[in-house]
């Protein structure tokens, strides 16, 4: 019912900036609370931001201040401008939207976009 397409990912030095997207397909996408969330090898998956339909923000200790997401309803898009990237940051990113209701609760996942920090 719901399709996500991360994209954006790539390498970049420490300091530096990238922009990730995320693209939604499905009637509820503008209407349910979408998050980035990433994993590193070795490591667990950890939530990184969330934004709510309404446009409300929440972000991981790890990434405040430096990390910004952003929705576009219009476009059916979800930003993470990611700036002052350290090697930390290096993980595969992965879109979620959550479908919320008073019966119902359920993810759905995109595929992931490798986003590598190094010099």
């Amino acid at each position: 019912q719901v399709q996500l397409v991360e994209s954006g990912g790539g390498l970049v030095q420490p300091g530096g900036s990238l922009r990730l997207s995320c693209a939604g397909s499905g009637s509820i996408f503008s209407t349910n609370t979408v998050g980035w969330h990433r994993q590193a090898p070795g490591k667990e998956r950890e939530l990184v931001a969330t934004i709510s339909s309404g446009g409300s923000t929440n972000y991981a200790d790890s990434v405040k201040g430096r990390f910004v997401i952003s929705r576009d309803n219009t476009k059916n898009t979800v930003n993470l401008q990611m700036s002052s990237l350290k090697p930390e940051d290096t993980a595969v990113y992965y879109c979620k939207l959550t479908e919320v209701t008073w019966s119902l609760h359920r993810d759905y996942w995109g595929q992931g976009t490798q986003v590598t920090v190094s010099s």
